[in-house]
């Protein structure tokens, strides 16, 4: 164990939760102490909001850690990790604060435990400003796989802004050491689909208007491929009142993108199916072979496996940045950004490569 503490700028960069989840993920793996200070300061409503905290007591539950200055509100924190523990963890942001960023910071660390853990997320399904839940098994989850990153997620409760209510169970097995991952070739579009959703008091007509919308947009664009986007109305395993579109495009060599929006009041359905539309167009014109959510959240897994990584992307995000910046600080991986000429496409590409740190499970 590391006696002084690593100090972490929270206002860097991109300047939000994601240097928290980052951080904390890392610190709970190598067993390095970390200080976080001036979280968030740049947001509206600085320092720690529901859902960070509680996927900071989340990440300390995992490692037996002494988790200190953890408040709503507080700008500084320290963590100082124990031993990463399987079995069953449970966090409840007790807002509709998203469970899928909750999974974020928790699955990385739950790879190097002993045995398998049970993860009981409690919070927002689908929410703003993080993936939706659909997202983060259609899309992360088979490119995580390719790392040797293995779990199931039960949705048991969809929630959606502003109560909150849902809540995934998340089984994780333990893995002795990730894989470096190789997706420089997109190869072509074959298969586009999606689901528009209401739920509570709205009326179906809404999913039916977001799913035509946005098939009528990509349509313009595709017009080979049969898209097939199913309206649906959630009705037991939902709480609260929400509507929203996720549309997923999947290419001959395996990768996986998304375009998704969720519908606001005063907000026609129309121009949330084209929201979405255009969001997933968007990310396939670039010929890479991650979108620009996808990008940032592979980052730690490049950084934690053996050997080396290259992913092939569009523009490079600054969420990807600030986590390339916090990965170095806390491991001993390298990574380099190159700039591709394409001439399959007139869009710049980059490559994101990773000589990892090659960490291996102790607990296994």
């Amino acid at each position: 164990m590391d006696s002084a503490a690593v100090d972490i700028d929270g206002s860097i960069m991109e300047g939000g939760g994601q240097i928290l989840r980052v951080s904390a993920a890392l610190s709970c793996i190598t067993g390095s102490s970390i200080k976080i200070t001036k979280i968030r300061a740049g947001r509206s409503s600085p320092g720690l909001r529901p859902q960070h905290l509680s996927g900071l007591q989340l990440v300390s539950d995992l490692c037996s850690g002494n988790l200190q200055g953890a408040a709503i509100g507080s700008s500084d924190i320290s963590l100082t990790p124990g031993k990463i523990r399987s079995g069953n963890h449970v966090a409840d942001t007790q807002t509709a604060g998203s469970v899928c960023l909750l999974l974020q910071v928790a699955l990385p660390c739950s790879v190097f435990a002993d045995a398998s853990s049970q993860l009981t997320l409690k919070g927002g399904t689908n929410a703003e400003m993080a993936p939706q839940i659909d997202y983060t098994v259609k899309v992360f989850k088979p490119i995580v796989e390719r790392f040797g990153v293995h779990f199931d997620c039960d949705i048991r409760m969809r929630g959606y802004y502003p109560k909150g209510g849902g809540e995934v169970v998340v089984t994780v097995n333990p893995v002795k050491e990730l894989l470096p991952v190789l997706m420089t070739e997109r190869g072509t579009i074959t298969k586009i689909y999606g689901r528009a959703f209401v739920a509570g008091v709205l009326p179906f007509k809404l999913a039916k208007d977001m799913s035509a919308a946005a098939v009528r947009t990509i349509r313009k664009e595709i017009k080979e491929l049969y898209i097939n986007i199913q309206p649906l109305q959630e009705k037991e395993k939902a709480r609260g009142n929400g509507n929203g579109i996720i549309i997923i495009a999947e290419s001959s060599t395996g990768c996986v993108f998304a375009g998704s929006a969720l519908g606001k009041k005063g907000v026609y359905a129309d121009k949330t199916g084209i929201e979405a539309a255009e969001m997933l167009l968007r990310n396939i014109r670039h010929n890479g072979c991650v979108d620009e959510f996808l990008q940032d959240q592979l980052i730690i897994f490049m950084a934690l496996a053996k050997g080396r990584s290259r992913i092939r992307t569009g523009a490079v995000t600054l969420h990807t940045q600030t986590a390339i910046h916090i990965a170095e600080q806390l491991t001993q991986a390298k990574f380099t950004i190159t700039k591709c000429e394409d001439e399959q496409s007139s869009n710049i590409t980059f490559i994101i490569e990773c000589e990892g740190s090659g960490v291996t499970n102790p607990n296994l």
